[in-house]
């Protein structure tokens, strides 16, 4: 509220006459004096307000007050409600989830329980690559190496015997029709080998014309195909000529590694040696079988 403005009055005091000879040309003096009132007074608007009139306005703050209160209250309900519904809702749906789950995994073990256990098998294929794809696949004791297989033997007979040999196991002794496979095969005899002369026979002979070399399929061999050792061959009969015939079969392997791959010998036909067959893998394609 607003400080009292100062006021100034002016203040006369009489004061009575004390000697009849003051009282002579003595006039009567004046005094002036500030006095500051420090209340509080009310506010013009305050002293013309109407007691009523703020009574009127107390109660109109009171009312906006419970109004505010009572929406904030009616807001907060229609949360409360609105936040339950959807948990009920939320509920609802889980459990429709969870029944329409259970149907499923009883619908599915249903169908399992009626379908024949099946499983990947093929004997003619190895390892699985692409389903339904040919694939070529060796008995057990062959080695496969692209769509052959070849058999290293570990008896020593002749030549024929070896021969014989392999054709009971379905095979043939080895044809060497390419430089790659040439190299296949003295890598691998590298590995076999335990001596100098523990060779293997080829199925490479000129026992039917000297010098006239065929395969065992009665083809002729590739001169320009030929891995031949240095000197050979040399058709050897022997210290005294005990073997008038020569050397007329072939026999390979160099156990330290042949330069340029030339390791083929030819050697008496009944002397005995291990040999290599080879056969064509078998071919086949991938199947489901069910029981």
């Amino acid at each position: 509220m607003p400080e009292a403005e100062v006021v100034y009055s002016d203040v006369k005091l009489a004061r009575g006459k004390k000697r009849a000879n003051e009282a002579v040309n003595t006039s009567t003096d004046s005094t002036y004096s500030e006095i500051k009132i420090s209340k509080t007074q009310p506010s013009t608007a305050e002293l013309s307000e109407d007691p009523q009139q703020a009574v009127v306005r107390k109660g109109s703050k009171v009312t906006s007050e419970r109004v505010v209160l009572v929406v904030l209250g009616v807001l907060l309900a229609a949360a409360l409600c609105f936040t339950t519904f959807e948990i009920i809702k939320t509920n609802k749906k889980v459990k429709y989830l969870e029944d329409d789950k259970m149907k499923c995994d009883n619908n599915l073990t249903e169908t399992l329980s009626k379908i024949k256990s099946c499983s990947t098998v093929q004997p003619t294929c190895p390892v699985p690559k692409v389903m339904d794809d040919p694939c070529s696949k060796c008995e057990e004791g062959w080695e496969q190496h692209g769509g052959k297989c070849y058999y290293f033997s570990i008896s020593k007979s002749s030549w024929e015997q070896s021969r014989d040999e392999c054709r009971a196991k379905g095979g043939e002794l080895v044809k060497i029709d390419s430089r790659e496979e040439q190299r296949l095969l003295e890598r691998r005899l590298r590995d076999l080998m335990t001596e100098a002369e523990d060779k293997f026979w080829i199925g490479l002979t000129d026992s039917a014309g000297e010098g006239r070399w065929v395969w065992v399929d009665r083809s002729p061999l590739d001169q320009s195909l030929t891995f031949w050792s240095k000197g050979e061959p040399d058709n050897w009969t022997g210290d005294k000529g005990e073997h008038p015939d020569g050397e007329d079969c072939v026999r390979m392997g160099e156990q330290g590694g042949a330069d340029d791959l030339k390791c083929w010998f030819d050697a008496f036909c009944s002397k005995p040696h291990r040999s290599i067959c080879e056969k064509a893998g078998v071919r086949g394609k991938f199947k489901k079988v069910c029981d």
